[in-house]
Order: C-alpha cells, then sequence, then structure tokens
C-alpha cells in the first residue's frame, strides 16, 4: 500500500485572511461539510481567541460529526511571563473542544527578540509547556514553527531547539512553516532533510506561495521526509496565498505514488473545489491545474488531433481522475475533428462525411457570420448540435417578455423590473422581478417562473457576463455578442448570444445557459440508472 499523506486544510483560517474573502459562518460550515466530503484529514477551523465570528462558528459545530476529518482550533502557545493555565488564548481554545488543535510559536531569533520581544529561553519553555498542557488535555497537537526556514538559516541550532522543545512537550507533529514564503524548492529539500534526521516524531510543511513555489515547495519537504502537508484548497492566502491543495493532491497521488485521498474522494477534486470557490464569492480563472476549467482545454488544429489519438500526447493525467473533462473549443484554429467529437457525444455513428455533420457544420459557419463566436462556449454549440440532429426537445418555451426601465429621481440609482411568460408541457406561468438593469430583472424574473417546474434551478448563479459591440461601424444599430458563464457550485459553463439588442442577445444566451443546466441534469440522472 503507498504511504500515507497527511492532509491539512487551512481555508478556514488563512483562507479567510485573502484579500476580497469574508466567510460567514454558514460559509464556514459550508466549506468544512465539502473538505469532510472529499476525505481531508484536519480542517483548520479558525482562531478563537481572535474573532466573534470563529467563537460562534465553534460554538455551532460543538457535537456535530464529521465523517471523516478531524477539525482543528488555532492559536499561540503561552504569552511570555503568564501560567499556560492563565493564558486567555489557550482557554479560548480549549472551549472550542476540538479534537485536534494547532499552535504556532517561533522558530526565528529575530522574532523572539524584536516582535515578541522575549528571551531564547522563555521561548522555548512557552513552547514545551504549551505542547504538555494541551496534550495533558487529550488532544491532537501540531506545533506550527512559524518563520522556520528564515530561522534555519539565520541560526539552525536554535530553530532545531525550538522543534526539540515542542517534541519534548508531547507534539504529535512538527509543521515547519515558511512564513514569508521566501525560500526555494532546493532550500526546503536540504533543510526538511537535515531536520528529518535530528527528530523522532513526523514532519510537516507549511509554505506561501510569496516567490511562486508554493506547491514545488511542499512536494519537496514530502520527497524530504515530511508526512504532513498544509494548505487551502485553492491556494487563498494573505498576500500571494498558500499551498494550493487542489494542484498538491493529485500531484503527490497521481504522479509520486502517495495516498492522500480515497480514489472515489480524489475524483470529486474539480467539482469540490468549484463548490468552495462558489461559496468563498470567488471567480475561478479557468487556469488552475487539475480542476480549472481550462486544464484540459485543447485549442490548436495539431493539439486536437494529436489528443483523439492519445490524450497522453497533450494531457499529463486524465482529467476524469480528478473529475475534470477534456475540452475541445471552438475556433478558427481547431479544425473539423473538433465539431466531430460534440457531435459524435450525440451521435457517435456519424463521421465527417455524414450529410448530419455537413448540416451542422453549414449552421455554426452561418451563425459565426452573424456575429456568433462558439470559443469557450461549447454548451451552446452541444445544444445546436442536438437541435440540428433532431434530438432536443426544449425544456420550456418563452413565450413574451416585457423589461421597463426608468430614471428614479432618487440617487440610488436606474431601476428595472422585467415581466415574463413561459410554457412548460402545457402550463403558462407569469413572474415579475425588479433588478440591477434589465438584463438581471429579466434573469431574476425568468428563474423565479421556471423554478416552479425545476426547483434545481435554483442553484444556478451568473459567475461572469462579457457584452462584445462586433460591428462598431454601425454605431448605435451594431450588433453585440454577450458571454454568459454559469455555475451550479458542480459544473461551469458558458453560452453566447448575438443581437442588435443587447436584451435579446442576453436573453439568447440566459436561455441556452438554462436550457443546458437542465439537459446537464436529465443526463445525469440517466447515467446513475444506468449504474443502478
Amino acid at each position: 500500500m503507498s504511504e500515507k499523506i497527511i492532509i491539512f486544510d487551512s481555508t478556514l483560517r488563512d483562507g479567510a485572511q485573502a484579500e476580497g474573502i469574508s466567510f460567514s459562518v454558514e460559509d464556514k460550515i459550508r466549506v468544512m461539510e465539502t473538505l469532510d466530503k472529499i476525505g481531508v484529514d484536519y480542517i483548520e477551523a479558525g482562531n478563537p481567541g481572535s474573532n466573534p465570528k470563529d467563537i460562534e462558528f465553534f460554538n455551532r459545530i460543538k457535537g456535530m460529526q464529521l465523517k471523516h476529518a478531524k477539525l482543528v482550533a488555532f492559536g499561540s502557545t503561552r504569552r511570555g511571563g503568564i501560567a499556560v493555565e492563565e493564558d486567555a488564548n489557550l482557554k479560548a481554545i480549549l472551549e472550542t473542544q476540538t479534537p485536534a488543535v494547532a499552535i504556532f510559536g517561533k522558530s526565528w531569533t529575530f522574532h523572539i527578540t524584536d516582535i515578541i520581544k522575549t528571551t531564547l529561553e522563555e521561548n522555548l519553555r512557552m513552547i514545551e509547556e504549551t505542547m504538555a498542557y494541551l496534550k495533558a488535555k487529550g488532544k491532537d497537537v501540531t506545533f506550527d514553527a512559524e518563520h522556520f526556514f528564515d530561522g534555519y538559516k539565520n541560526d539552525p541550532v536554535y530553530a532545531i531547539e525550538s522543534l526539540l522543545a515542542a517534541q519534548a512537550g508531547g507534539a504529535d507533529c512538527l509543521a515547519l512553516c515558511d512564513t514569508n514564503g521566501g525560500t526555494l524548492p532546493v532550500e526546503i529539500q536540504e533543510i526538511v532533510t537535515d531536520v528529518r534526521k535530528k527528530l523522532d516524531i513526523p514532519l510537516g510543511i507549511h509554505c506561501h506561495n510569496d516567490s511562486g513555489v508554493a506547491v514545488a515547495n511542499s512536494l519537496m519537504a514530502v520527497q524530504a521526509g515530511a508526512r504532513q502537508v498544509q494548505g487551502t484548497f485553492l491556494g487563498y492566502g494573505e498576500r500571494c496565498g498558500n499551498a494550493n491543495l487542489s494542484s498538491i493532491i493529485p500531484n503527490l497521488q497521481l504522479k509520486l505514488g502517495y495516498n492522500c485521498l480515497a480514489e472515489d474522494e480524489l475524483l470529486k477534486l474539480t467539482s469540490s473545489a468549484i463548490r468552495i470557490a462558489e461559496i468563498s464569492n470567488y471567480i475561478l480563472s479557468g487556469r488552475e491545474p487539475f480542476v480549472g476549467k481550462s486544464a484540459f482545454a485543447h485549442k490548436g488544429g495539431m493539439h486536437i488531433d494529436a489528443v483523439m489519438k492519445n490524450p497522453a500526447s497533450f494531457e499529463h493525467v486524465p482529467p476524469e481522475s480528478v473529475g475534470n473533462e477534456r475540452r475541445i473549443l471552438m475556433s478558427e484554429v481547431s479544425g473539423r475533428s473538433t465539431i466531430i467529437q460534440l457531435i459524435n457525444e450525440v451521435d457517435p455513428s456519424l463521421t465527417k462525411k455524414s450529410e448530419e455533420t455537413t448540416r451542422v457544420m453549414d449552421r455554426i459557419k452561418e451563425l459565426e457570420y452573424q456575429g456568433y463566436q462558439f470559443e469557450g462556449a461549447e454548451s451552446s454549440v452541444k445544444l445546436l448540435i442536438r437541435k440540428e440532429l433532431g434530438k432536443y426537445k426544449p425544456f420550456f418555451t418563452l413565450e413574451d417578455f416585457k423589461t421597463i426601465g426608468e430614471q428614479p429621481h432618487t440617487k440610488e440609482g436606474l431601476s428595472s423590473s422585467a415581466v415574463v411568460k413561459i410554457n412548460v408541457d402545457g402550463q403558462s406561468e407569469i413572474n415579475a422581478a425588479e433588478g440591477d438593469g434589465p438584463v438581471n430583472a429579466l434573469d431574476k424574473a425568468l428563474r423565479k417562473a421556471l423554478e416552479v417546474f425545476f426547483p434545481k434551478i435554483s442553484e444556478v448563479r451568473l459567475t461572469d457576463f462579457k457584452v462584445r459591440v462586433i460591428d462598431s461601424k454601425a454605431a448605435t444599430a451594431s450588433k453585440v455578442r454577450v458571454l454568459i458563464e454559469s455555475s451550479d457550485g458542480v459544473d461551469i459553463w458558458t453560452n453566447v448570444g448575438v443581437s442588435t439588442d443587447v436584451i435579446e442577445a442576453s436573453l439568447i444566451a440566459l436561455i441556452d445557459s438554462i436550457e443546458y443546466k437542465l439537459l446537464n441534469d436529465m443526463e445525469r440522472k440517466l447515467k446513475e440508472y444506468k449504474l443502478m
């Protein structure tokens, strides 16, 4: 059996320190549940001694049974000059009743003398006494040696002494922290190798990404002997972020042969990343390794041809191994084989020479002439193919819509409202909504009407909205192209609409987006039924 690497996620603490991210208590609970379902070993959930929100979170989850993970409360060693039993931060940690704790302490002499202003000897006592106190309370204790690599480079003897103090106090794991993110992979390997020789308990690694090498540093540390890896799920964190677990885990498991997650849990990596991004209100760029929308996207004609013959020619791992999928992008350089692959998803019997293939190609060329651009909008192409092949039945029909916009006398800005009438299997539904502009109002009204028939529509939200003027010489009569990116917390997809009317172009893309969601859900259910 391959060797186990302990995965320690700190998204709820380190990740919460990222610029632009602010978790509510409900958000933290949802992220915790997502991490637990994927099989993360430890979830560092916050510092109860630092803010009321973390205290509320720990109070809310007391007694909650997790499937796999141990919940971790975070804090520091006791303060200098006081008894460990009197330290308010440690009291707050114990009140959380978590089975595990992570305690940070100083390993760099500069921080000890100039930042927390105590003696080197007192710092060692602070570390050892805190470890011993928490172990006596029955806790699983990880010691985070803060600024360890800077400390080691400055004074290796003292840096090791700080670890020995934690070991003497009974710590279960010693996490070596590259807190400034300035250490390079070759240094990480050399230092961890040396430290491993001097200690008797497991080592962990905690890297920041200030030099852009946090993932590489984490991998090198494991190769040098670390057996716990700390990080955040999408690399969220202060400054340039933390080590990205959604890259580290598949690299360790698929390439280096370590055991991080159960194989069936690794298949949830991409959907879990999307869900955590949704909860965090963080828009994924698509270029995230392994889990990004573009991670296995191919555009060049020769590349596509090679991938179709043998995926290993341009894919470092099978996309399905991490729950992602291969995407063949529509473009002027991708060639006819791109369309064939999408057509074969619907009808495997069709070839390049089939009459149906020619009809689909002609329709795509016609739409491109009108201003459509399908690169990145494969979901619109997939719907188009089904329509052209006569293998698509709309889930609903938009019978009528109306938008109203006005300039109010208040300074709050423009307000809009929309009314839509839809028909589902002969049953009509009329609904209205207000929004920030006519497109937003239409989106809300359409969803409200459809949720009567398809409750899962409530899961979908727009993650990106782009408008491009196609023929600017036509001035206000110009055509516009609208691209809408949507997500349901599991998948991300993009649809396109074109018209001289920006509202109509938006509505075309919106309807396609919803139809694609409903089609996807139906096909997923059929697959599950066939597997039963």
